[in-house]
C-alpha cells in the first residue's frame, strides 16, 4: 500500500500544477484554482503514511512529491522548446496550459514543502500525545493548520502586488474554506484506508515471522 499511496501523491501534486491554469466560479463565493480538488487530498496521503509507515516515510513522501515537481517543471518546459511539427497548429495553447510563469512555480514549491513538512510535525506531535487514539483529531487539525499556511504563502508570493491586498485576502479565506470542507469530509476515508494498510502490514509481518 505504501507504493501506491507515494505514487498517488505524486501523481495528484502534478495533476494540481496542470489544473491551476483553469479557475472554477463558486457564484458570490468567489473564484478558485480547479487544482485545488486535487492538491487539498494530498494532506490526507502524508496523514495515512505517517500513521501507519511512521513520521520518516511521510518526510520522504514530501521530499519525493518536491523531486517530482522540479523534475516535471523541467520536462514540460523542455517540450515546450521542441520544435512543433508544420501540422501541429496548437503550440500556443500548449504553451499557455502547461507553462505557469516562474513567480507561480516558485510560490508553489515554496508553499508545498512548507506546508507540507509542517503537516507532518503537527500531525506527529499529536500522535506522540494521544497515541493511536484520535486520528480524526490529529488528521483534521494538522491538515487545516498546514492549508492555511500553503494556501496564505502561495496567494501572497504568487500574487503580491498585483492585486489590492483586500483582494489578497478574499482569495485565502474562499481557498482555505474550501480546503478546510474537504477535509473535514474526508476523514471516514482516511479511516478506511488506515485500517486497510494497517491489516496489510500486520499480514506481512506475520508472513515474515
Amino acid at each position: 500500500m505504501l507504493l501506491y499511496l507515494n505514487a498517488l501523491f505524486a501523481g495528484l501534486l502534478i495533476l494540481s500544477n496542470i489544473l491551476a491554469v483553469k479557475l472554477f466560479s463558486l457564484g458570490e463565493w468567489g473564484v478558485l484554482p480547479a487544482a485545488v480538488i486535487v492538491y487539498v487530498f494530498t494532506y490526507p496521503i502524508t496523514d495515512i503514511i505517517g500513521e501507519v509507515y511512521g513520521k520518516d516515510a511521510a518526510r520522504q513522501t514530501v521530499k519525493a512529491g518536491l523531486l517530482t515537481q522540479i523534475a516535471a517543471v523541467i520536462f514540460i518546459f523542455a517540450a515546450i522548446q521542441l520544435p512543433e511539427a508544420s501540422f501541429f497548429t496548437m503550440q500556443p495553447e500548449f504553451e499557455s496550459i502547461l507553462s505557469g510563469s516562474i513567480r507561480i512555480t516558485i510560490a508553489s514549491l515554496v508553499s508545498y514543502m512548507i506546508s507540507q513538512n509542517f503537516d507532518v510535525f503537527v500531525f506527529h506531535k499529536l500522535k506522540e500525545k494521544h497515541g493511536d487514539k484520535k486520528l480524526w483529531l490529529r488528521n483534521n487539525l494538522s491538515t487545516s493548520l498546514s492549508q492555511l499556511a500553503d494556501t496564505s504563502l502561495f496567494i501572497l508570493i504568487a500574487f503580491y502586488g498585483t492585486m489590492p491586498f483586500a483582494a489578497l485576502l478574499g482569495l485565502i479565506v474562499t481557498q482555505y474554506v474550501f480546503k478546510v470542507a474537504v477535509a473535514l469530509v474526508d476523514t471516514p476515508l482516511v479511516y478506511f484506508i488506515v485500517k486497510l494498510c494497517k491489516k496489510e502490514k500486520s499480514s506481512q509481518l506475520n508472513i515474515a515471522g
